[in-house]
């Protein structure tokens, strides 16, 4: 059975909400027993919301009003106070999704940070040990003699030359097989093509 992928984004914005939905709340309740956060959070929003909600609607509709009655104030605190709980959860949200973001990002950077000093170790291990190989060759040379040396070569010249002696030899040998097959191949053809016979020809009746 295979199983669909699970909505995890939608999960997350309704944990937040959940999360935040006591906040917000009180955050309207106080805007309606406040007179201050009433009048000057709650119904600016609330009426400039109206005001767009109902020209978009009329416009849809074909109607063309000059002017749009407003929200009596009760209703407007509602819609008012209803808006900033959906603006903080909708702000909660957000936060949260770029907190992940930047958690993830720092990790990422993390990571990188620390491939580069694994590539950077690895290349400085890389150029030590060339170095102390350079340094071991270079005792080799000096520890053995001039002759040592001319002798090694001198051996490892005369081994090339018997080993390329040696399949030259057998390359040549092979070419020769195969001539010498091919020239008793031509010549068993011709021992065994039968010769012509000359045709017999009828003797003349004599003459009277």
């Amino acid at each position: 059975m295979v199983v669909g992928a699970f909505p995890m984004a939608k999960l997350f914005y309704l944990g937040i909400r959940q999360v935040s939905k006591p906040l917000a709340n009180r955050i309207k309740d106080a805007a309606r027993r406040s007179e201050f956060f009433k009048t000057y959070i709650c119904l600016p929003p609330a009426q400039l919301y109206h005001w767009l909600e109902m020209r978009t609607k009329m416009r849809i509709m074909g109607f063309h009003a000059e002017a749009i009655k407003p929200l009596n104030e009760d209703a407007a605190a509602e819609l008012g106070a209803n808006l900033l709980g959906e603006a903080i959860i909708f702000a909660a949200a957000g936060s949260c999704l770029l907190l992940e973001f930047w958690r993830q990002k720092s990790s990422k950077h993390r990571r990188e940070v620390a491939q580069v000093a694994t590539v950077l170790s690895l290349r400085e291990d890389v150029e030590y040990l060339e170095n102390m190989l350079d340094e071991v060759q270079v005792q080799v040379q000096a520890a053995l003699p001039r002759n040592s040396l001319d002798e090694l070569r001198a051996e490892l010249r005369a081994e090339l030359r018997a080993e390329l002696r040696t399949e030259l030899q057998a390359e040549l040998r092979a070419e020769l097989q195969d001539e010498l097959q091919k020239f008793r191949t031509e010549i068993c053809k011709d021992c065994y093509e039968p010769e012509l016979k000359p045709e017999l020809q009828c003797p003349e009746a004599p003459k009277e």
